[in-house]
């Protein structure tokens, strides 16, 4: 009785440290590692959208492309952002995505804090594609409008260190840092 007790706790244990271990990614930037805590019981089709495109690579050398100081850090643009791909054109990064489909909003009550990862979209909530942001501060004019799907929850000072944009040209950046990798 007592070996098979033993058993089932540590079956729970080793489950629940392989989802805990799924649901958790490394964005590697120049200046160290994020770790990033995933939500797929907020935004299951969000979170497999960017667990696809980065087990794929396609996150790799992909630009920030607009980082607005006190506000947020955007990046993601697959088809335009991505600095080691011949379609790379830093003018046109945040209008592209990847060659999925758009995906319908999974807006949440969860709060746009410092640290969280959000699903950048046109005016079309069903528009999310490849393209996020993650926010420096707390940004609660964005809540239930854009679809949270993960959080920093360690490296936060390396996001902070990300080159800012143009405050007159709506955050643009030129000569932006990139993301290495993320996986």
């Amino acid at each position: 009785m007592r070996l098979l007790k033993f058993l089932i706790i540590l079956i729970l244990l080793l489950t629940k440290n392989t989802i805990a271990k799924e649901n958790i990614m490394i964005l590697k930037l120049k200046n160290g590692d994020v770790k990033i805590e995933l939500f797929p019981d907020v935004a299951p089709n969000h979170v497999k959208r960017i667990q696809e495109l980065a087990k794929n690579g396609s996150y790799d050398n992909v630009v920030f492309h607009r980082v607005i100081d006190g506000f947020m850090a955007q990046t993601g643009d697959v088809k335009f952002g991505n600095s080691s791909s011949s379609d790379f054109d830093l003018r046109r990064a945040g209008t592209g995505g990847s060659t999925l489909p758009d995906l319908k909003a999974e807006f949440s009550n969860l709060p746009h804090e410092r640290g969280t990862l959000s699903m950048a979209r046109s005016s079309d909530p069903n528009s999310a594609n490849s393209q996020f942001f993650i926010c420096f501060v707390a940004t609660p004019f964005l809540d239930r409008q854009y679809t949270i799907f993960g959080k920093v929850i360690e490296g936060m000072e390396f996001v902070d260190k990300i080159k800012k944009g143009d405050s007159n040209n709506n955050g643009a950046v030129s000569n932006p840092d990139k993301i290495i990798s993320f996986k």
